[in-house]
């Protein structure tokens, strides 16, 4: 039986011998399989990167709208740079026709272009220019330190997920060597008046990609889970410790062995006229542009056929971003 919110030691992993490594995999495809969200601790990510790019975002939130606007990209679609309120409703990728999300956001996409990439589609969506803003001082220096941590830690993590589905530790490795990975720094302002029907800071929906590294503000609440009974349940912030779930891309690897879980983020005073601010960095691994996500054999029963077509990550990708999108006026 899984806890109610598992958290896992990274470093016991790294630290174990094959055997161990292999019964702490089990676990992990036990919780992937019951709710795909779990704490991992033990992560070795230096804490004055964290710190540095948690005062950086908020710094940069605290401005003037007329200076995030600076950032705003350029035009519906385009993913990185600042989203004001108002910009993106992310149960429509579920289609659910909601209201847009209660929220605003900076996000950057990889540091560098691969050598050699000539695809049209990867360099004008994921590998887009980032756009930086000027202030605060320091943003941009903070923002890569975390971002390069992000995709160090996620690598890891795919180590253990490899174990857990009965494959060798590397299997992924040359599918995510050049990841199209995004960072998004979120921003649920305070609010003073009560939100549409059917308004939440982020609607309900699945991740797209492989796995999120979700680092929420500590003490906060209004992340949910979808639980196979049917609930929704609060996901609590875990000191130390990143919050992971899988992702759409992971549930179709594994032929919905594990649980890529719906989950949303509520107004926290449901009733009340006035909600509090809430602040979140969310890292979203995604495997390489061009590789084809297909079942994976370990997660196919003997004469089990797989349950989805193959797809190449970038462009499914591409095509979930691009439905959350508000269309221009």
């Amino acid at each position: 039986m899984v806890a109610a919110f598992p958290v896992f030691d990274l470093s016991r992993f790294e630290r174990a011998d094959a055997a161990g490594r292999k019964a702490l995999g089990g676990e992990v495809d036990e919780i992937c399989r019951a709710t795909g969200f779990l704490a991992i601790s033990g992560h070795s990510v230096p804490q004055a990167v964290i710190d540095t790019v948690w005062l950086k975002a908020k710094a940069f939130f605290d401005q003037s709208s007329k200076l995030k606007d600076k950032v705003r990209a350029p035009y519906p679609g385009y993913p990185y740079g600042y989203l004001g309120p108002g910009a993106e409703a992310l149960a429509k990728s579920k289609g659910a026709d909601t209201p847009p999300d209660l929220k605003e956001s900076f996000n950057g996409g990889p540091l560098a272009v691969p050598e050699g990439l000539t695809d049209p589609q990867a360099l004008a969506f994921c590998y887009a220019e980032t756009i930086w803003p000027e202030a605060p001082d320091g943003f941009v220096d903070a923002w890569k330190a975390y971002y390069a941590a992000m995709e160090h830690l996620a690598a890891r993590i795919m180590r253990v997920f490899a174990v857990a589905l009965d494959l060798p530790e590397d299997h992924f490795q040359s599918m995510i060597d050049r990841p199209i990975s995004a960072l998004r720094a979120l921003n649920y302002p305070e609010t003073d008046t009560p939100p549409l029907a059917g308004q939440l800071r982020a609607g309900a929906h699945t991740d797209y990609g492989s796995l999120t590294i979700l680092l929420p503000q500590p003490g906060s609440g209004g992340l949910q889970i979808f639980t196979p009974e049917g609930d929704w349940r609060e996901v609590p912030p875990v000191e130390g410790a990143f919050v992971i779930n899988i992702g759409d891309l992971m549930a179709l690897w594994t032929n919905d062995r594990w649980v890529s879980t719906l989950h949303r983020v509520v107004n926290p005073d449901v009733g009340a006229v006035k909600s509090s601010r809430r602040q979140s960095l969310a890292f979203f691994h995604q495997p390489n542009w061009h590789q084809e996500i297909s079942c994976i054999e370990t997660c196919l029963e003997p004469g089990e056929a797989p349950r989805y077509q193959a797809v190449r990550s970038g462009p499914y990708l591409m095509g979930k971003f691009n439905a959350t999108v508000k269309p221009a006026a």
